[in-house]
């Protein structure tokens, strides 16, 4: 029998109020084709905390599909390798001088997926090579970190390897007894590939020293990390070919049933997304150890974690594996209640639940919702999302209209990175919409995402979140994502001025926040109050 969530108490004490600003480090500026988790990451942090903006949000840090998306990840528990910062790793002693000069140069402009990955792929040669001149305090940090990632990190490195060897081939084309995980074949892989694999261990070692310094100060100056995390993993990843069993996946790899939403106004035929289905009766037998080890190690990574797709938790669309469109699906139940409700007793034993006991979770639950993912996301009082550039269709009962929201368990936005940016949506918008707009703000329309963010800076969400491009009152030559689609433009945005010019637009906020009494400090970490 499924147990119900937990029923929220009469006695549960007001959320905190907070803001905070969505800004992928991928768009962090002034390194060679990618933003990175060195000096300017570390700038920003202290930016936020000097302006007085408590909640950073970033999308997935996993690595990114062909297309740059974090969203469909060969490798679900692995940190982006573009993010590796060289200069840091200089500055440690893990690379020389002469490695970096023989990376490709790259630009400091938008993000370059292809020199991107060349220059990862040669600092994990360069720190291979560099490692035996490394000494034994490092050796037996790795060792032990190693130890303590066991559950992903020695099938992401045969994966990721295999993957280059094979020609970035998908899995289930590779040689029959890779693709099957014969004993025999996987034993000559750890000794025919062993630098490859240790260069892959050894660029994830780095990027989670470089993320925990980053944590290290955003704790330090109260910021809170506010991550991401996609439903499903990828058919073309670590997870489904090592744990091919938890997903709805045959002998061969293929797929027998995929993931997808139906049809709706916005598409016809529905959305597929072409990622194997769970076999949830298998999660159950396991007492859901996969799933909590995976949502366990994005809270060692965030001290907030946004669950995409949230409504799959509850039910989700199962489709045809063979299929190619979402249109013959049906609804299936999932057992998130048993799973939400395990996580909630392992959060309470670590430590991990936030000041006010609540998940550390937030539910990302856009679109048709219905009422059993309601009392799925409010038994267990998790935020929900409201999006201001959806609130504006003429009716009085739009649920994004702040009037309507319910409560204060929302995380309220102006646009996320789905969305075209406020500036680009308001040109784009007709006569009526704009008087719907100016309604809303109270007055003409001059400044269409710093009035949309007042508005949701007044409304009764715990937590406001505006992208960058917003503060900055950018268009869409700066829209991060346009989903749906495979424009060459998607993922690659970057900051064009130094992060110093941020620290006007980033105090203007913090004051319109602090106005509405909003704080820095706001509770919405774990265990802060």
């Amino acid at each position: 029998m499924t147990p119900s969530p937990p029923a929220p108490s009469s006695a549960e004490p007001a959320p905190h109020r907070s803001a905070g600003v969505l800004f992928h480090p991928t768009s962090l500026p002034g390194t060679p084709a990618c933003g990175t988790l060195g000096e300017q990451a570390r700038s920003w942090i202290q930016l936020l905390a000097t302006a007085g903006v408590g909640v950073w949000q970033l999308l997935p840090l996993s690595p990114t599909d062909g297309q740059g998306s974090p969203y469909s990840s060969p490798s679900g528990s692995a940190l982006n390798p573009w993010l590796l910062d060289g200069e840091d790793l200089l500055a440690e002693g893990a690379v020389q001088a002469s490695d970096l000069r023989a990376l490709p140069e790259g630009s400091p402009g938008p993000l370059c997926p292809a020199t991107a990955a060349e220059r990862s792929r040669g600092l994990a040669r360069a720190l291979a090579r560099r490692w035996p001149e490394q000494g034994g305090e490092a050796r037996e940090a790795f060792r032990l970190w190693s130890r303590q990632q066991r559950a992903w990190l020695p099938d992401h490195c045969l994966f990721m390897t295999l993957r280059q060897h094979q020609g970035l081939k998908p899995w289930w084309e590779w040689p029959e007894p890779l693709v099957r995980r014969s004993w025999r074949a996987l034993r000559a892989v750890a000794r025919q590939r062993r630098e490859d694999l240790l260069a892959e261990a050894l660029l994830q070692w780095h990027l989670q020293r470089q993320w925990g310094r980053l944590q290290e100060q955003a704790r330090q100056l109260g910021v809170t990390l506010f991550g991401d995390l996609p439903f499903y993993v990828a058919h073309d990843g670590a997870e489904a070919w090592s744990r091919r069993g938890l997903f709805s996946l045959d002998r061969r790899g293929r797929l027998l049933t995929q993931s997808g939403v139906p049809p709706d106004y916005f598409s016809a035929t529905g959305q597929l997304w072409g990622t194997p289905v769970y076999r949830w009766w298998v999660h159950r037998l396991t007492g859901f150890r996969w799933w909590l080890q995976r949502l366990e190690r994005q809270l060692e990574l965030f001290d907030l974690l946004r669950l995409d797709h949230f409504r799959a938790l509850e039910s989700y669309w199962s489709v045809p594996g063979e299929d190619t469109t979402a249109m013959a699906g049906q609804w299936l139940p999932s057992p998130g209640a048993s799973l939400l409700g395990l996580l909630r007793k392992r959060c309470e034993g670590n430590g991990r639940l936030r000041g006010d006991g609540r998940l550390p979770l937030i539910a990302e639950d856009l679109g048709v919702i219905t009422p059993e993912v309601e009392r799925l996301r409010d038994g267990f009082a998790l935020p929900g999302m409201k999006i201001l550039q959806f609130a504006f269709d003429g009716q009085d009962s739009n649920p994004y209209l702040p009037a309507n929201y319910r409560g204060p368990h929302w995380v309220v936005y102006t646009g996320t990175h789905d969305n075209a940016t406020t500036l680009g949506w308001w040109r784009h918008l007709d006569e009526g919409t704009r008087h719907q707009v100016a309604s809303l703000v109270g007055g003409e329309v001059r400044a269409p995402g710093w009035q949309l963010l007042e508005v949701a800076l007044r409304s009764s969400a715990e937590l406001v979140v505006v992208p960058l491009q917003d503060l900055l009152e950018l268009g869409d030559e700066a829209r991060f994502n346009t989903p749906g689609t495979t424009d060459a433009a998607n993922w690659c945005w970057r900051l064009d001025r130094p992060l110093e010019a941020l620290a006007g637009p980033l105090k203007g906020y913090a004051d319109m926040a602090h106005h509405q009494q909003r704080d820095q400090r706001a509770g919405m970490g774990v265990g802060t109050a």
